[in-house]
């Protein structure tokens, strides 16, 4: 992860998802935001630079990554659990998470609630999640992922969280089908996860895709199925 989310074509597509969902969140001024489980610094380094100013923190389960991500990132990471946020009550304007409650060591419904304690009133939570149970593999198993969402199950986790004004979409949908061909063909038990930067032309090929994706959906199009689900719920 840490040499590859700068540059892998998944991780760019979901920086620029998960910035869109921000933006289109209307975050008052200064508002801080919390990066929920930011590993080894990639999304939180990308939110500094597009929001220049706003006090930003992450954090991370792992020391190690947490010293990545503050020397990537240059802000403040804590080393905490998303299962028991070490910050008080109405702290934060914005929480973003990628790819944390599908974690064996997170306990979903109880890190959702967490993250509704630490926002203040008409705070934005922002989730990216693994989508679809049938579509585990090999790949989540090397990165110690346990569940795969649906767009019902996670709406519902959130509405019992006590959010409101929730959204619920897929993206990486327009090579979902190349996705599930190379997660679920025969002979790839023992294979490592997909976390690798391809040649430089098709890693550039698949942005060029996940990019003309991410321009249809600003217009409003939303796609049955994807490889992740994108949720967005308000305190």
């Amino acid at each position: 992860m840490d040499a590859a989310e700068d540059r892998l074509w998944w991780y760019r597509g979901l920086h620029a998802n998960l910035l869109d969902a921000l933006r289109d969140g209307d975050l008052p001024a200064g508002a801080p935001l919390l990066d929920a489980g930011c590993g080894t610094g990639g999304l939180l380094a990308r939110l500094v630079r597009a929001a220049p100013g706003r006090p930003m923190v992450g954090l991370d389960r792992f020391e190690r990554a947490a010293a990545r991500a503050r020397a990537k990132a240059g802000v403040p990471v804590v080393v905490g659990s998303v299962d028991a946020l070490p910050f008080p009550e109405a702290t934060f304007g914005a929480i973003v998470s990628a790819d944390v409650l599908c974690h064996r060591s997170v306990d979903p419904a109880r890190a959702l609630r967490e993250a509704f304690r630490c926002l203040a009133p008409g705070g934005l939570l922002v989730l990216n999640l693994p989508a679809f149970r049938w579509l585990a593999s090999y790949h989540d198993r090397r990165v110690h992922s346990v569940r795969r969402f649906d767009r019902a199950e996670v709406r519902g986790l959130l509405a019992d969280a006590g959010f409101g004004a929730i959204a619920v979409r897929h993206w990486n949908s327009l090579l979902f089908p190349v996705m599930v061909l190379r997660r679920l063909r025969p002979g790839t038990g023992d294979a490592h996860s997909d976390v690798s930067v391809p040649a430089r032309p098709l890693n550039a090929a698949l942005a060029a895709v996940v990019g003309v994706e991410r321009r249809i959906a600003q217009l409003g199009l939303r796609y049955p199925v994807g490889g992740s689900v994108l949720a967005v719920g308000r305190k």
